[in-house]
């Protein structure tokens, strides 16, 4: 295990562990960081495969992170803040498995950090906030772990003994200025349905608020806070009253579906989500939707389960330690990047969606039948 020197005093930068360095916000926060710290990150399954960090195998869940005692020993001699933002995201995994990643892992890493007397920067969600029903758990109990498992986190946060800040993200984009981000992206692929015209039916009003951050603002926010030595607080990442209507989100897909030479698209019809469910669930003597329709509506629904009945969220962004702040038209900007990129990387499937023009009949062209 290659570490950053031990710390001095005259050591000219602070060693940062970093979880979660190989994720879409992970590689934002290595490109805000990576500057004015050393950056270790601790990763299980994917390298991180950047130079700019040292790279560490262990495991969350393990006894000690996987590490021996002497290499526990050792990091901890070394870290001077620890960034949290490794979580098991993939709604498809059983709840149980959602909750043991995202808290035990949790709680384990709050362990090192009390061993190497390091505050403790925890990126959580925003739509902690986010109400949960009982049939939210019997629809989507994938994402409903993943919610409540975020709660239980932050409380874990909360109750250690070392000092903790709260990160509270709203959903990502891509980077501000370029559109990209380094993983799929299902918000990007759902916005892009919509591009294509395979939403015939959204969960949703068109007053409902769908909070999005560009990658890098949240990146800078984090860094911002870590630079100024914050080491308590929760903090709202997010668009807050800037935040998009859905009605107007949908409006910019249909346009850019235009832009990219496609016959503009009929909006999809929004309903409540109780409609929705009711369209599209088989029912008895009828036709039902087709598996790829129902399965492709429950993964939109689902996605956009944390956005029902929101109000506008708080909202941190801002100096004097959180960046700039958030505007309407900013989100707005970085969603078209955000879709522009999307239509790079499905450009074949782009062009087979375009009509083709019918060629002019030229004057002339057709000769009169031989008499």
């Amino acid at each position: 295990m290659t570490l950053p020197p031990a710390r001095t005093g005259s050591a000219p930068r602070p060693t940062l562990l970093l979880t979660g360095g190989a994720g879409v916000l992970g590689h934002a926060l290595i490109d805000e960081l990576a500057a004015d710290h050393e950056l270790v990150c601790l990763r299980r399954r994917n390298p991180v495969g950047d130079p700019r960090v040292r790279e560490i195998a262990g495991d969350l869940l393990a006894p000690g992170l996987g590490l021996t005692p002497a290499e526990r020993a050792e990091l901890a001699d070394r870290v001077d803040v620890v960034l949290h933002c490794a979580a098991e995201t993939d709604w498809r995994r059983t709840p149980g498995e959602i909750r043991r990643a995202n808290v035990s892992g949790t709680r384990n890493l709050l362990a090192f950090a009390e061993r190497a007397e390091a505050p403790f920067h925890y990126v959580s969600t925003a739509f902690v906030a986010a109400e949960l029903r009982d049939r939210d758990r019997e629809r989507f109990p994938g994402a409903a772990a993943y919610l409540e498992s975020k709660r239980a986190a932050e409380q874990a946060v909360r109750e250690a003994p070392v000092p903790g800040v709260i990160l509270r993200p709203a959903l990502l984009l891509g980077d501000s200025h370029t559109g990209r981000s380094s993983g799929t992206r299902g918000l990007v692929q759902a916005l892009g349905s919509l591009v294509l015209g395979r939403m015939p039916v959204l969960p949703g009003d068109a007053r409902t608020r769908v909070d999005l951050v560009p990658q890098d603002h949240v990146a800078r926010a984090a860094a911002g806070l870590i630079r100024a030595g914050v080491t308590g607080g929760e903090y709202w990442l997010t668009a807050g009253p800037q935040a998009l209507p859905l009605g107007e989100a949908v409006e910019l897909c249909l346009d850019f579906a235009v832009e990219q030479g496609l016959v503009r698209p009929a909006p999809p019809r929004l309903v409540r989500e109780e409609v929705a469910h009711r369209l599209l669930r088989p029912v008895p003597g009828g036709t039902p939707a087709a598996p790829p329709t129902r399965a492709r509506f429950h993964h939109r629904a689902e996605l956009f389960l944390a956005f029902r009945d929101a109000p506008a969220f708080e909202t941190s962004f801002g100096p004097p330690d959180c960046g700039p702040a958030v505007t309407r038209d900013g989100v707005r900007a970085a969603l078209v990047r955000n879709l522009r990129t999307w239509a790079e990387s499905r450009s074949r499937l782009l062009a087979a969606s375009r009509t083709p023009i019918p060629a002019p009949v030229r004057v002339g062209a057709v000769r009169e039948p031989a008499t």
